[in-house]
């Protein structure tokens, strides 16, 4: 059985069950259930700190996790990065209070940071030659300046709303960019069959929401100009209709490329076009 922790709370949480669900896994009824068994896809879920995940993958007994890029380097455990999920985007930045001097990395010489990333800070100016002292803070840290703990901070930025709510402002280019992933034990091998399969149903999620089903009436001289138009995965599928001068084509597209390549099928001649979305997919 595989042994999968998933966030409990946080940014990653409800797009991990999200994607959980429609790679048809059985979530947890309510919110106090920690472990949920899942007998027919031989996985057992626990949900998890987020902080915490890449700790269990990294030196527990959990297989594999779900957690942020970020989250992981930080763990300095030897938990192994196998997927990018596509959700959970973020940027990690050093910011400063608006009326501070601090404005250049340099500028964080010999000062105090405040960060819920320890690791991450302290490997980043070590890589820059920069000494400076890292205060560790759980939680919010936009506080820290205001308070006297810090001078500046190191946090991760979405939309910087936060940020520019406690009149701080970022600066310098960013420390790193995160996303969600899944994670591995340094002990399962990655060809697994188990963490094959486990992988490919979250990949068929992915595929899923980032493409959509295109099929279109082309005449037949005009096939290879929309082929170019929509090559798809591998091969369009092609097939002739009644009216033997043209032919019904079938093939995945892009979601967020979908208008323009309507309009780019319509000029070429073809007509009818229909999408469709995708449930799910194996490719």
């Amino acid at each position: 059985m595989l042994r999968i922790a998933v966030p409990n709370k946080g940014m990653l949480s409800e797009p991990a069950w999200n994607m959980l669900a429609e790679a048809g896994y059985r979530l947890r009824s309510n919110p106090r259930q920690l472990v949920v068994e899942d007998p027919d896809n031989d996985i057992e879920l626990f949900y998890l700190r987020p902080l915490d995940i890449a700790v269990y993958v990294g030196r527990g007994t959990i297989d594999v996790g779900i957690t942020g890029h970020d989250l992981l380097l930080n763990s300095g455990t030897e938990a192994k990065e196998h997927m990018e999920l596509g959700f959970g985007a973020s940027t990690f930045r050093f910011a400063a209070p608006n009326d501070s001097p601090i404005s250049t990395l340099e500028d964080i010489r010999g000062k105090r940071v405040a960060t819920s990333f320890d690791k991450i800070v302290h490997d980043y100016l070590a890589e820059h030659n920069i000494e400076a002292e890292t205060i560790h803070l759980d939680g919010a840290v936009e506080s820290s300046v205001q308070l006297g703990v810090a001078d500046l901070i190191a946090d991760v930025v979405s939309t910087g709303t936060t940020l520019r709510n406690a009149g701080l402002r970022i600066f310098a280019d960013p420390i790193l960019h995160s996303q969600a992933v899944l994670i591995r034990s340094p002990r399962l091998d990655e060809h697994d069959d188990r963490l094959v399969k486990f992988s490919r149903r979250l990949q068929g999620v992915l595929t899923a929401q980032r493409y959509v089903l295109m099929d279109y009436d082309i005449p037949v001289a005009k096939v290879a100009a929309a082929v170019d138009v929509t090559p798809g995965f591998e091969s369009p599928t092609i097939s002739p209709l009644h009216d033997k001068q043209w032919n019904a084509v079938r093939v995945m597209v892009p979601k967020a490329k979908v208008n323009q390549l309507m309009d780019q099928l319509y000029e070429v001649g073809a007509r009818g076009i229909i999408v469709t979305a995708l449930q799910a997919s194996r490719m």
